[in-house]
């Protein structure tokens, strides 16, 4: 008989792994503790799915923050031209967007799963639905099934069960218990991709909450002392900011927050304008015209961009068209707290690079590999989390192999 692997968790990195070492002639076995598979994958599909980014190499696995260096063994040999190369694999086409995103020609995520799982199920992989992990040993694994406790045993085991967002549709964290017994060094599960709060005046939180904040720029500057810069849109809301760009600075903000216990962040209102361009629009006032008239003839500015310029300026930095132009460019914002990890779109945090091999195998117990979100890495929206999932999955794949032939 072959020998048998018992892949935990049936995401995008589960089922790669799944389906890698199935194509190596051993029996797979998928457990997840929902009833079906990929749901916060389909979830996120919702809206359109982004598979992947293609940005050359050298900057996307920057995307990765200080765990670049690490991600790179996984992601350089699935990076995105590989991973479209598998999904056209699948029977479904791709097209790169105006930002440089990757979807599938119908933005939709079932497609692509209905496809997948009937493949992998055609190989020979079998699923086992709503099992829970309750613990976990080199040569077996105890599940909770209908209140009733199984034992299944494996010559190897790949852990997929994500980080701890969006926790309903089964990345919960709770998998850290089961580790922790076994001393496996775990960074702290904490909110990535998310949102920030900011004690709002209340004329801004009735009259503004829900408003796109378009054609913007923010900057702040990291724990480490670098400048970081961006560009786009998001939305405010009723107790601070929601939206892809403030989603692309959360970790430099939590980071802030987690050691100063604030983090500032800086809007450019007008980026499109430098100051010098500013005050020379701003430099014919009329007389007795108030200030939103003033600021909407010359500028075009109006709405949430002018509330949030006076919810943090002064009214004295109001007074001229030198001081307004230099408020226009620097918004100061402040934020005293993090979005909860069951609210975001994904987590930081998770095994540790020391607790695995190179090959994603924990030191702590042999033949046990892991994979995906439960991985201590982050990164932001764009489809740099799904492409690393994809990657350690197939990384988690090679090393089962390895490990089963050595």
């Amino acid at each position: 008989m072959p020998k048998k692997v018992i892949v935990i968790g049936a995401g995008p990195a589960g089922l790669m792994a799944a389906e890698r070492i199935c194509a190596q002639g051993y029996q797979v076995h998928v457990y997840d503790a929902k009833p079906s598979a990929c749901r916060k994958f389909l979830l996120a599909g919702v809206g359109g799915m982004n598979i992947t980014h293609s940005e050359p190499y050298d900057a996307f696995i920057q995307r990765y923050y200080d765990k670049a260096n690490w991600l790179d063994r996984a992601i350089s040999q699935f990076d995105a031209d590989t991973l479209q190369d598998w999904i056209h694999g699948l029977g479904i086409e791709t097209f790169i967007g105006s930002s440089g995103r990757i979807f599938p020609k119908d933005m939709k995520a079932a497609p692509l799963l209905r496809n997948w799982l009937k493949r992998l199920r055609e190989m020979g992989v079998v699923f086992h639905m709503r099992q829970k992990m309750l613990a976990i040993e080199s040569t077996y694994a105890v599940f909770s099934h209908d209140n009733q406790e199984t034992v299944a045993k494996a010559d190897a085991f790949v852990l997929a069960m994500g980080g701890a967002s969006w926790p309903k549709l089964g990345s919960d964290g709770r998998w850290q218990q089961a580790l922790a017994k076994h001393k496996v060094v775990i960074e702290p599960l904490k909110s990535a991709n998310c949102g920030f709060y900011s004690p709002w005046s209340n004329f801004l939180k009735e009259k503004f909450a829900g408003s796109p904040l378009k054609g913007v720029a923010f900057r702040c500057t990291t724990i480490e002392g670098v400048e970081v810069s961006k560009k786009g849109e998001c939305i405010l809301t009723q107790d601070g900011m929601e939206g892809s760009l403030i989603y692309a600075f959360s970790k430099y903000l939590r980071d802030q927050i987690e050691q100063r216990g604030q983090a500032q962040l800086v809007i450019d209102l007008l980026p499109q304008l430098d100051h010098s361009q500013l005050v020379k629009k701003l430099s014919h006032r009329k007389a007795k015209e108030s200030f939103s008239k003033y600021i909407k003839r010359t500028l075009n500015l109006g709405g949430v961009k002018v509330a949030l310029l006076h919810e943090v300026t002064k009214p004295e930095n109001l007074s001229t068209p030198e001081k307004i132009a230099a408020s226009l460019k620097r918004v100061v914002v402040h934020f005293d707290q993090v979005k909860a990890i069951e609210e975001v779109i994904s987590s930081a945090g998770g095994v540790c690079e020391e607790s695995v091999t190179e090959h994603l195998m924990l030191k702590n117990i042999p033949g046990i590999f892991c994979a995906g979100e439960m991985l201590d890495w982050e990164a932001p929206t764009g489809g740099y989390l799904l492409t690393a999932c994809f990657a350690t999955g197939v990384l988690a794949a090679q090393g089962v192999e390895q490990y089963l032939q050595s």
